[in-house]
């Protein structure tokens, strides 16, 4: 266990944490809503990181933070809605969910292997100070251990994760004290997420009529990004806790490779569940794509740190389309 910093937000704590975040550590951070737990969202590593510290279940998708909206829409697609949002709402508690665009810097464990990409502008100047300062996406998640209440002041942050990270930035306490309004932009209708700093009725008199998770997700279908099987799930289907492979078969590797497979993707040859977690999706994506086998076998995975993360994705991914439980 390290010394995690203390920084002041004056410019040289400004300075200090936006050095730190890029060279791949992480770093508390206070926004309008709540602290953050920064990460640079184009280093992988870096992003698997944050769910080690939060000690995070599943690898739900991760907000990415921008100090303007025009940064924002270099990652992700933006359809005169969501230009429309952002006037009226960034900087703000708005998070916008909306698709990634081809050569998105953001990495893809941080989208969860999804499509779209949850992007947002903090209204608050300690906070943009950093993300200019950083000069890249920065995912930020509550700076608080999976399953404890949000943090809204360093003190917060600092007795849930001292220790687990490099630095957190006093920025003071958080105004609004709850998590930004997370709004669903890539599908038809507008879609409400999760309700937090912006309210309904300020997004309807925007945009008009948004439809509530209930409404929008009937017939089983997810609550919430990161439920839907089929966006974790490659077209092939999936075998797990492989101790042979066939000649017709690809390889999710995970330590020295089985022999016989027709494709191999390794994960980690060093068995190190990081740099898999960093690879995981990537490793669908690859051997989902790289033709002449009929299925994927992934080699067995420890469930034990991230790897509690990766065999939940992957349990998802090998389950039946119609499996209620890959939903949950």
């Amino acid at each position: 266990m390290t010394a995690t910093e203390l920084l002041a937000a004056d410019a040289a704590g400004i300075a200090r944490a936006a050095a730190l975040l890029r060279a791949g550590e992480l770093v508390g951070f206070g926004t309008e809503t709540v602290y953050g737990l920064g990460a640079d969202a184009t280093n992988e590593r870096a992003v698997a990181a944050v769910f080690a510290a939060k000690g995070r279940p599943r690898f739900n998708p991760l907000i990415c933070h921008y100090p303007e909206a025009e940064a924002a829409f270099e990652d992700v697609e933006a359809p005169p809605v969501a230009r429309r949002l952002a006037e009226a709402f960034w900087p703000g508690p708005l998070t916008l969910v909306l698709p990634r665009r081809p050569g998105c810097r953001v990495a893809l464990l941080a989208a969860a292997g999804l499509a779209t990409q949850a992007v947002r502008v903090p209204a608050h100047a300690a906070a943009l100070a950093l993300l200019r300062a950083a000069g890249r996406p920065v995912a930020g998640p509550s700076a608080n251990r999976s399953g404890q209440v949000s943090p809204t002041t360093a003190a917060h942050v600092m007795a849930g994760l001292g220790g687990r990270i490099a630095a957190v930035l006093d920025s003071g306490p958080c105004r609004v004290g709850v998590e930004s309004t997370v709004l669903d932009l890539s599908g038809g209708q507008p879609v409400l997420l999760r309700p937090g700093g912006a309210t309904r009725e300020a997004i309807e008199a925007v945009v008009g009529p948004v439809r509530l998770p209930e409404a929008a997700h009937a017939k089983g279908a997810p609550r919430s990004p990161g439920m839907l099987l089929s966006h974790y799930a490659p077209s092939l289907p999936v075998r797990l806790a492989a101790r042979t492979v066939a000649a017709d078969e690809a390889l999710l590797a995970f330590g020295p490779p089985l022999d016989g497979a027709g494709a191999v993707f390794q994960l980690s040859a060093a068995g190190d569940v990081v740099e898999a977690a960093c690879r995981l999706f990537a490793g669908l994506r690859a051997l989902d794509a790289a033709g002449g086998v009929r299925a994927i076998a992934v080699m067995p995975i420890p469930a034990t740190g991230l790897g509690l993360a990766i065999n939940d994705r992957l349990r998802r991914a090998a389950a039946p389309r119609d499996d209620p439980a890959a939903l949950a």
